[in-house]
């Protein structure tokens, strides 16, 4: 093990980078990390708070203290009531789409990895319409299993349509292997609404991707997805640090590639879908939130992976926010606010970058 980092680190170009979390504590204290969670956690809090407050209603704070301790006396503490379940459903699906951002970025070591770039989401959407349009699908919780089968199929199929010519799954073949078959699954999505009038307008906000209309029972049928995909994103931290250095050095540290890149990947399609069943395809959470936290805590996902979720918690309420207040009385549906501060992050990596594998 202590012998294998001097013989390997010289031939692979990537590796010195990739070895730095463990190899350099010195220059990135654990406690200057956790400074750095503690005020990520605080931004999220303040960010939940100003949610309650925020929308089409301004709510006094002093209304806003009253609500969360139950008080239903007014119009303002009763609006405050209502927001709270929608601010919990934009924390845990912005978790979930920058955790599992971060776990794709890492199983196909592509920095243009996200869930809507890679036409994961889509493929819930599409799953999600055709099941109810043709399957008569009602119950939330088949919403879930529906979309975990969509996002399931669709990485798959990009992976293979990516892989496929020389040189393998490159960063720019999934890039593009992953819009062409989100616009294919998005025009498919249309074919199949718009002969369905019944079902047309409720899905029509649902697929530009939204938190409202959220309630308890909907969280209450998410969570367990939720939790069970949290879980095994977060116990893949130190396989993803392995499969980093290569699956050839990963392999002779004694990591079991496949199953490591596997489990990791399930993980990911069960946030995805989860997340989807219940927001609908919200894209670019994955891809800003995992870039801005390197800059952060650096590429350890023992670390990046927990402050991708709490800060692709703290985006998605933020824009839910923006959402509701610029648009007053209206509001903007929060797939369009991430999409317009997702794109030209998204050409920023390209140009950067130029789509070099991480």
């Amino acid at each position: 093990m202590t012998d294998a980092a001097p013989t390997t680190a010289a031939p692979t170009a990537a590796a010195p980078t990739e070895r730095q979390p463990d190899a350099a504590p010195a220059r990135r204290p654990a406690r200057v990390r956790l400074l750095w969670l503690l005020a990520v956690v605080a931004v999220l809090a303040a960010t939940a708070l100003a949610s309650f407050a925020f929308g089409s209603r301004t709510v006094p704070w002093s209304d806003v203290l009253a609500a969360l301790g139950g008080a239903k006396d007014s119009l303002e503490q009763a609006a405050v009531a209502k927001r709270v379940p929608r601010t919990l459903l934009a924390v845990l699906v912005g978790a979930a789409l920058g955790l599992a951002g971060a776990v794709m970025q890492g199983v196909t070591r592509n920095p243009l990895a996200d869930p809507g770039i890679l036409g994961v989401n889509m493929g819930a959407s599409l799953a999600v319409v055709t099941g109810v349009a043709y399957f008569g699908l009602t119950s939330p919780t088949g919403y879930v299993w529906v979309a975990m089968a969509g996002a399931a199929v669709a990485a798959g199929f990009v992976y293979t349509v990516g892989s496929l010519g020389r040189g393998g799954a490159t960063p720019l073949k999934l890039a593009l292997a992953g819009a062409a078959t989100s616009a294919a699954f998005a025009s498919l999505v249309s074919a199949v609404m718009l002969p369905r009038n019944d079902i047309a307008g409720g899905f029509r906000l649902w697929q530009v991707g939204g938190v409202g209309g959220a309630s308890y029972e909907r969280l209450g049928h998410i969570w367990p997805f939720l939790a069970v995909g949290f879980a095994l994103c977060l116990l893949s931290a130190r396989a993803l640090n392995s499969l980093a250095l290569g699956d050839e050095l990963a392999a002779g540290l004694g990591e079991h590639v496949g199953r490591a890149r596997a489990t990791a990947a399930v993980g990911a399609v069960v946030l995805c879908g989860t997340a989807t069943a219940a927001a609908g395809p919200i894209a670019f959470v994955g891809l800003v939130v995992p870039h801005a936290c390197r800059l952060l805590v650096g590429v350890d996902h023992r670390w990046l992976l927990p402050f991708s979720a709490l800060a692709g918690a703290t985006l998605l309420t933020a824009a839910d926010v923006v959402g509701r207040v610029i648009a007053r009385p209206a509001e903007v549906e929060v797939g369009i606010v991430t999409a317009l501060l997702g794109a030209p992050f998204f050409l920023h990596i390209v140009r950067r970058q130029k789509v070099r594998a991480l």
